[in-house]
């Protein structure tokens, strides 16, 4: 497959543009999960320790985003990653995941974690692909609908 044409520009979840891909996600993961919302909704306390935000630009439109956060000096969250359903089977997913495992890296941790949904299986078969394994829940309250992974932090 040619790699997607994309521009991935660094932003905060706080953006206007950000906010709007993350009610889009949030929409779809309320229509898939209605009997357990996943997760809940956007909050500012996901914000806490975020070491980039990334949206996927295709022709000046917002089509994708992702962020990763640091949870300690070894460990970072691959955390709210989102594409369009229109823009979706072209490779921006395999992108953004690339780019913020580059940011994770920068940020010196060795490890990347992630939660999905088991709801999810083309988000989840991206993340084996890319070499994520499942793990035990490392969050004590979680979805029971909930997947764990992780994966080395690529150097």
């Amino acid at each position: 497959m040619e790699p997607p044409k994309a521009t991935l520009m660094t932003t905060s979840l706080s953006s206007p543009t950000a906010r709007k891909l993350l009610e889009d996600l949030d929409a779809e993961l309320v229509s898939l999960y209605p009997d357990h919302p996943y997760p809940p909704p956007f909050g500012d306390e996901e914000a806490s320790g975020v070491g980039a935000v990334l949206i996927a630009y295709q022709e000046s439109r917002a089509v994708g985003c992702g962020a990763v956060r640091q949870l300690d000096n070894q460990t970072a969250e691959l955390m709210r990653m989102y594409v369009l359903p229109s823009a979706r089977g072209r490779g921006l997913g395999k992108l953004l995941l690339e780019s913020l495992q580059a940011e994770a890296r920068d940020l010196g941790v060795v490890r990347m974690v992630l939660e999905a949904g088991d709801r999810q299986p083309d988000a989840l078969g991206l993340y084996q692909s890319q070499g994520y394994e499942p793990i035990e829940p490392w969050l004590e309250d979680h979805n029971p609908h909930s997947i764990f992974m992780e994966k080395p932090v690529p150097e």
